[in-house]
């Protein structure tokens, strides 16, 4: 059973190890839809799969990776190399880095194209992140469903990430707390979310 996360907005809100801040309009409309178009058309967007059970599987999202150039990503099997920072993201990163309390060095884009794109339950927990990583995940599009559930105790939570959204996942929450976005029988239209990051 999920709680629903109502926070008060821009407050650090404190759960079972860890911690994190919602910021609902952090891009007012006209901003947010602004990023939309720009993230949708000049991204190098790309179909990423993995191996599972001998099989080459897509991943059910598009993805991209930015940053500085010496910041590769390894996760569920494949390494991407960065792309160099587009004039949106390092504008979008110099907004929300006072908040963040955090200088970013990478960022993961993810687009969902329609409800049935999805991540399954993961951590952002890999050793390049180090120990109790700081994660700014700015969304645009449409309001989809995010889920966390703690490694533990099997508590959960839910949050309705909005257009033009900002969620700081902090603390130790990234080694205690899984989450994912699940699919939907809804129809909602696109979605990406960005997720920034500091490679060690």
């Amino acid at each position: 059973m999920f709680s629903d996360a109502i926070p008060n907005e821009g407050e650090v809100i404190k759960i079972k190890d860890g911690e994190y801040i919602y910021i609902p309009n952090f891009f007012d409309l006209q901003k947010a839809n602004y990023y939309l178009k720009q993230l949708t058309d000049t991204i190098e967007w790309k179909q990423e799969s993995m191996n599972m059970y001998g099989k080459q599987i897509d991943f059910p999202r598009l993805t991209a990776w930015y940053g500085d150039s010496d910041k590769p990503y390894s996760f569920s099997g494949i390494t991407l190399s960065p792309h160099s920072w587009s004039k949106e993201l390092i504008e979008i990163k110099n907004l929300i880095e006072p908040k963040s309390k955090v200088s970013f060095n990478s960022v993961l884009l993810n687009r969902y194209r329609d409800g049935n794109d999805s991540i399954s339950w993961h951590t952002d927990a890999e050793k390049e992140l180090g120990k109790n990583p700081v994660i700014a995940s700015v969304n645009f599009g449409a309001e989809r469903k995010f889920q966390l559930k703690h490694i533990e105790t099997d508590e959960r939570i839910e949050i309705a990430l909005k257009h033009g959204s900002l969620l700081i996942m902090q603390g130790e929450l990234q080694h205690f707390w899984k989450h994912q976005v699940p699919k939907t029988k809804a129809k909602v239209n696109e979605r990406i979310n960005l997720t920034f990051r500091v490679i060690k």
